[in-house]
């Protein structure tokens, strides 16, 4: 891997050399990514399946090519249990239609975390009021870590399923999922395991791992935007209802019934984002041949240096400090006086200085509500960091924090 790879990093911003440390909101695309664009709208571009021309059959066998490929990421067992969808938003808001019509009544509960960010909440929210059913959620224990023991207690006969983060999008925190999926299991209920921040970080193993659903976006993971995925076991997207209707997702259509596709199909109305895949399969690539193992080091390593130079700074928080995390680090800043300096203060200074950073509620209110911050400064590493990055950050951050008192 060469930090030449991606162009955008030699971008320079406000007359500084740009410093990207926002990755946890999407990640740089390797120059392999955008040429993989360019070459199929200029070389193959044909609406897929079907179609016996030339064109058609070889933007077919691309686009199944890619799906292959994130089985093989993430060690589907085939790869009919890969869904293209629009993104990880749009595959929870699928499943919580399709789950939610076949399996959900009055009266039963669904159970997500503290931790969520708001598209693992939102769309079961609407799910619970359209079935009136109950929405629960697993406590924080006072370092910031899910509460296994209380998440026991939730787990009832009414429970249908459980949703939770892998890897927190604000905290970085990676959650106990085996161990969740092991008690929910115990109770012969299904989990969803929403690896947005996790799929692009760790070496996934859906299998070992033995969850029912895992939710993620290509765009997080250097590949394009617009392109999600939802794996699911075989045996429950074989009992699972379409979502949504239209081409594709079809086998016979008449006035008095329609019968719909065999699997991944019958999930897919419409033209699939081909194009998308075919360059989220060109990211994979490149991601394998680096090595998710040695992805993961890397970032810890630079996230462990990150929180230390943070600590040595007085008057700074750092959130979920000393947790394992992967990939994001959030804290806040405050005044000699105790007051705190609001984040996205923080951030404009930090930007003036040619760094990229997130701040805000980053999708996830209830969390920051618990925090009673109007926000957090988050940073968040990708493969191409450095520790040099870190070094040009902490130094904009003193720079902006004596600007600030």
């Amino acid at each position: 891997m060469k930090r030449t790879d991606f162009p955008i990093l030699s971008e320079s911003v406000h007359g500084r050399q740009l410093v990207y440390l926002d990755n946890a909101a999407t990640t740089q695309k390797p120059q392999m990514v955008i040429d993989a664009i360019a070459e199929a709208y200029s070389h193959w571009n044909a609406n897929v399946h079907r179609g016996v021309h030339h064109l058609s059959q070889v933007a077919t066998q691309k686009h199944e090519e890619a799906r292959e490929k994130v089985a093989q990421l993430i060690h589907a067992q085939s790869s009919e249990e890969i869904i293209f969808t629009k993104g990880t938003t749009d595959s929870l808001n699928m499943l919580a239609r399709s789950f939610g019509d076949a399996m959900l009544h009055e009266g039963d509960e669904i159970i997500v975390s503290q931790l969520e960010h708001h598209s693992n909440i939102v769309p079961w929210q609407m799910l619970c009021e359209r079935k009136k059913a109950t929405l629960k959620v697993i406590p924080l224990r006072e370092d910031l870590s899910l509460d296994t023991e209380a998440f026991k207690g939730l787990l009832s006969d009414k429970t249908r399923l459980v949703s939770v983060a892998h890897v927190s999008n604000v905290l970085g925190i990676v959650n106990p999922v085996e161990e969740i999926i092991r008690l929910a299991h115990e109770r012969g209920v299904p989990v969803c395991v929403d690896g947005a921040q996790s799929v692009p970080h760790l070496a996934i193993d859906v299998q070992q791992l033995d969850c029912d659903f895992l939710v993620f976006s290509a765009h997080k993971m250097y590949g394009p935007t617009g392109l999600g995925i939802l794996y699911g076991k075989k045996e429950w997207l074989d009992q699972l209802p379409p979502a949504e209707g239209g081409g594709e997702m079809i086998e016979h259509v008449s006035f008095e019934k329609t019968t719909y596709n065999v699997l991944p199909y019958k999930f897919e109305a419409g033209t699939p984002n081909y194009v998308g895949s075919h360059a989220f399969g060109k990211a994979i690539d490149y991601v394998q041949e680096i090595g998710l193992e040695h992805i993961a080091k890397h970032e810890h390593k630079l996230a462990k240096y990150l929180e230390a130079q943070l600590a040595l700074l007085p008057n700074l928080r750092v959130y979920a400090a000393g947790l394992p995390k992967a990939g994001a680090v959030s804290f806040n800043v405050y005044r000699e006086d105790g007051v705190l300096i609001h984040p996205f203060d923080v951030g404009v200074l930090l930007d003036r200085q040619g760094v990229a950073v997130r701040t805000g509620h980053h999708c996830a209110e209830p969390l920051i509500d618990y925090l009673q911050v109007p926000g957090t400064v988050r940073v968040s590493v990708a493969l191409y960091n450095t520790q040099e990055d870190i070094d040009a950050f902490m130094t904009a951050l003193k720079k902006a924090i004596m600007m600030l008192q």
